[in-house]
Formats: structure tokens, sequence, C-alpha cells
């Protein structure tokens, strides 16, 4: 099974696909982001479904591979005996159907190619029935139905409930291949000309990275994160999910497997700002509206995370059938986590939409009364205990970082009011509230004798959330406890000169067995941290070393195993492209970049 890093990503804006060194498409979900998968060797094996084009006989990875400059467009090169290909994988911006396109070139010689496609429709459970149909051949199970094509003079047959072709290209020839699927009761869509696709493809996602306007270090990184958050949007409705997968372990063989592919309200503000400083204002306004439907309602209700439309159901439950990442079960879909209380989201709700006010989006007459009502509640809620950022699964705490967003949430109302004077709202209440929450944080969420701020009150663990303190303006920068806590973090969380969340060693409040690696966004928050505070040698090398670890696509996945060398979790990972565009826009000598 390849690495996770050794995977690429394609995709069209509604869904995507993960393809591995060894030329496999490893996992794609049809036709959106949290649909049944068709391919899913990723969590099991080959006859879970995949998709591989290569060179005869070729069993290990590719020579070579790379995007083409500026898009989603991926070649992937072979040397071997007889010659050289290129084998160029692209999913175009779909007109009613999703498509995954595979053109073969021969670049030397005269290589023969195999192709094997073995289709298995939810989640690798599902063999379909296989039939040709006007020369192609249509896979029908169920709700789904995929019709593979390939040039007329390609040979394609069946065999082992798998579709397999042969053939042998030369220098400057080419062979294509392209799978649509579609609802089965719906007629064959229309067709899509793989050569056309890839033009346009490779025109359009070079038109939309050059509105980037950050210039400065790093900006093919920076691109390169941005055109990932792009294929990590749900385009109908301006949604971004997470991550691309599911049940990717954050530890080896171990439980924590959870689903990512929804869209969590904890990324707003960040994935805002770091929209808006690349000069993305229309993927801005579609994430900013997104949050505006998926938080519209009864305060009370605000959910942590939403499905792509803004679904409010996301029911967990495991699949036995398949084994897992490199045996890392159980693998799960659905996330039980959205009925937990996440008292952080009130804050970055209120700090998004006051951010995107700032930033001069259009403005929405109701935006205020949705920010009024979610005050009122929170107001009156918000000595709750809850799960905090992280989803614990072993009991509510009053945890620092969701009281140190209620403080957020009510700064921004205060601000908004005091900048805004045509709006009204309970202004000395919210004043008298961001005191209170102020004053009690320091009081039971602060370690004196460490000087350091904890986990939750009267704790004495830590948590990397606490490096968001100056961040969020809770304390400035230059206060002896934001310095205090950024050392206690890196002395007691640091691993490998990255971060872990928290500390996962015996009795956690995580309630899970076994551990994780270093969470790659909480490092990107410790170089900010480490900027803010003046430290801007030891902020520059940790960002150098993060943007190091990115692998040969420029992908980042959840986390980073620096004992074995290797990524962690899901992937990609919006939280850590997040983190790297927003710690690459401002440089280290103090100056904004761009």
């Amino acid at each position: 099974m390849p690495r996770i890093e050794d995977y690429a990503l394609i995709g069209d804006e509604q869904t995507a696909a993960l393809v591995g060194v060894d030329g496999s498409v490893d996992w794609l979900c049809l036709p959106r982001f949290d649909s049944a998968a068709c391919f899913a060797r990723l969590l099991g094996d080959e006859e879970n479904g995949h998709w591989r084009v290569a060179p005869k006989g070729v069993q290990g990875p590719c020579t070579r591979r790379a995007y083409r400059p500026g898009t989603l467009v991926l070649d992937t090169e072979w040397e071997t005996g007889e010659g050289a290909i290129r084998v160029t994988d692209l999913m175009p911006q779909r007109d009613r159907a999703p498509d995954v396109v595979r053109i073969v070139q021969g670049l030397r010689g005269r290589v023969t190619v195999r192709s094997t496609l073995r289709l298995r429709f939810d989640y690798g459970w599902v063999v379909p029935w296989m039939r040709r149909v006007d020369g192609h051949r249509v896979a029908v199970a169920g709700p789904d139905a995929v019709w593979f094509r390939s040039e007329p003079a390609v040979r394609t047959w069946g065999e082992d409930f798998s579709t397999h072709a042969e053939f042998t290209v030369g220098e400057g020839e080419s062979v294509a291949f392209v799978l649509t699927w579609h609802p089965s009761h719906h007629p064959r869509p229309p067709l899509v000309d793989p050569y056309e696709a890839l033009r346009a493809s490779v025109e359009d996602w070079q038109a939309w990275s050059a509105r980037c306007r950050y210039a400065g270090p790093h900006r093919d990184m920076v691109v390169r994160s941005l055109i990932t958050l792009k294929a990590l949007t749900y385009v109908p409705t301006g949604g971004i999910v997470a991550a691309l997968t599911t049940s990717l372990p954050e530890e080896i063989g171990g439980v924590r497997n959870w689903d990512y592919r929804y869209c969590w309200l904890r990324d707003s503000t960040l994935t805002l700002g770091a929209l808006l400083a690349a000069g993305y204002q229309e993927e801005a306004e579609g994430w900013r509206n997104w949050l505006l439907r998926a938080a519209a309602g009864n305060p009370a209700d605000l959910q942590l995370m939403y499905g792509l439309g803004g679904e409010r159901r996301m029911p967990e439950c495991e699949l036995p059938w398949l084994s897992g990442y490199l045996g890392s079960r159980p693998v799960r879909i659905g996330n039980g986590a959205v009925n937990q209380l996440q008292l952080d989201v009130y804050g970055e709700v209120m700090d998004s939409l006051s951010l995107a006010r700032t930033a001069g989006l259009s403005p929405k007459p109701h935006i205020w009364s949705l920010q009024c009502a979610l005050m009122k509640w929170l107001c009156r809620n918000w000595r709750q205990p809850d799960e905090g950022l992280w989803e614990v699964r072993g009991g509510r705490r009053q945890f620092v970082h969701s009281k140190v967003m209620v403080w957020v949430a009510a700064d921004r109302a205060v601000r908004t009011l005091e900048l805004h004077p045509g709006l009204h709202g309970d202004l000395e209440g919210w004043r008298a509230l961001r005191d209170e929450v102020h004053r009690e944080v320091c009081e039971k969420g602060y370690d004196p004798e460490r000087n350091t701020f904890t986990q939750y009150y009267g704790s004495r663990d830590l948590d990397a959330s606490l490096l968001l303190i100056p961040r969020v303006g809770f304390l400035p920068p230059g206060d002896p406890r934001v310095a205090g806590t950024i050392d206690a973090v890196r002395e007691e969380l640091g691993h490998g000169g990255l971060v872990r969340r928290y500390n996962t060693d015996g009795a956690t409040v995580d309630g899970l067995p076994g551990g994780e690696g270093t969470f790659l966004a909480c490092s990107f928050w410790l170089a900010d941290a480490l900027h803010m505070t003046g430290r801007t040698k030891e902020a520059r090398e940790l960002f150098e070393r993060l943007v190091d670890l990115a692998n040969d696509v420029g992908l980042l996945a959840e986390e980073y195993d620096p004992v074995n060398g290797r990524h962690l979790g899901n992937f990609p990972q919006a939280f850590s492209h997040i983190g790297l565009v927003n710690t690459a826009l401002t440089r280290f000598d103090g100056e904004e970049a761009g």
C-alpha cells in the first residue's frame, strides 16, 4: 500500500480522486465528496476497487510526476527499457456528470501499457453488472452507473470482475480513457472530448491561479495550497470540506480514524482570511454565504460541522468489510461529533462575519440579526462545559480555548457596534460579558507556577490551541503570559520540532486509546505565535521545515510522524493548507507580503 503522501489529488470542485505514484486511482467518491466510494483500495485492498494505468509489468512507482504549473492536471511519467510514457490525469469541471480523464502519451520508444479497472460501488462492497453498450462498457448496480470508454482501436476485455485493456504507444501517439458516472435511472450524459477537456482544464486553472496576488517567498507552495482549497470546495454551495478522505489514521494501526468529508465551522475565520488575503473574493463570498445558510436557525442548534449543502445529519457507522489503511480499523463514515457542544464555534462564526463585514463582502441585511441571536444564546449558556474544538470523546470540560472564543464572540460584537453606530444591540451587556470571560479565563485557566495557560480549568495539561491567544487578540503578544504559554507548549507538546495537539499519553481527555502524530495546523500556529512575539528567526525556520514536509506535488495531510518520517491522518487536509497560506502571507521580517 502506498504511503499517504504518495498520493496526488485531481478533482472537479464537486468531488475528487487520489492517484498513487504507481498510477492507480485508489479513492473516488461519486458524485460528491461525501458519496459512497467506487474506488476504495485506499482503505482496503485491490478487490475494493481501483483503476491502474501503467507500463505492463511495472509494479512499482513512477519515475517522476508533477502538476502542470498552476493547475490540478497531473502528469505521471515512467521510464522503461522499451521507452517512456506520460499519463495525464484530470477531472474536468463538470457540465452534467463527473468524468475522470486519463490520457496516455508516448514520449520515447514503444511501450506496452496495461489498464486495469476494478469498479466496486458502496465503498468496495458492491460488484456491478458490466455490459457493452454502443461500443462502450457500462457498469450498473442499484443507483449507480459508470460508463467506460477508450479509443476504438484499444481492445478491452472482462476478467475476474474487472475490465482490462492492453495497447502499445509510440513517440507522439496518444490513447485516452474516460470514466463517467450518472444515476442509473438516467440516460447516458453527453460524452466529453478528453483532449478538449485537457486543454480547457489547463487554461481555466492557470487563469484562476494567476489571480493570486501573493508575490512573496514560497509563492509556488501558496498557489498549490490555494488550488487544493479550491479543489476541496463544493462549488454548488461554496462549502469547503475538511479533507477528501475518511478514516486515514492518526496512528498507523490505531482507532483514531474519522470521516472528514464535511465542512467545519472552526475553519471559517482562517479560511476566509486566507482567501481574502490572497485575492479570491468570489470564493470568500461563496464560503461566507455557505456559512450563513448553515448557521441559520435556532442558535441553540448551531453545530460544529455540516454537510456540503448545510445538511445537519451525518450519522456515524463502521464499514466492517474494509480492512483499513494498513490495518487501521475501524473504517468510519459519518461523524458522531456532529452532536457535540462546542462553544468555540460561536466565536468563530462571529469572528468570520466580522471579518467579512470589515473586508467589504457584499452586505446581507439579515447577518446582524443572526449575530444578535447567537450572542443572546451565548450570554445565557457560555458557562457550560463542552467537548472543545478537538471533539474529545472523554466527557465535557471547561476548555480554555472554548472560553477564549466566547470572549472573541463578545469582542467582535462590541467592536461591530462601535464601528457601525447604525446597528443596534446590547452593547453594555456584551462589554460586561467580554470582561467577565476574560477575568475568569485569566483566573481559572492560567497556571501562575508555570506561567502558562492550561487545556481546561484546573488542569496541568496543555493544548496547542492556546497558541491562538495572541492571534485572536485575547492578550497582546508582549504579555509575559503569552511568552510563557508558547514556551510551555513547545516543551511539553513539542515532538521532533513540531507540535502535537495535546498529550495522548495515559488517561486523556479524548477518551481514546493510542496516540497520534504532530498536528500540522498547530505547528503553523506556533510559527505565527513565534513571529508575533518577535522570535522571527525561530518562526522562519519552523515555517521552512513545514513547507519541506509537503509531498512531491505540494500536498499536506492532517498530521506528521517525525519518528517514521511519514504523513498521517486524512489527506489532503484543508486545515494544514490554510495554515500554510496564512503563515506565508506575513513575511518574517515584519512586513506584509504581496
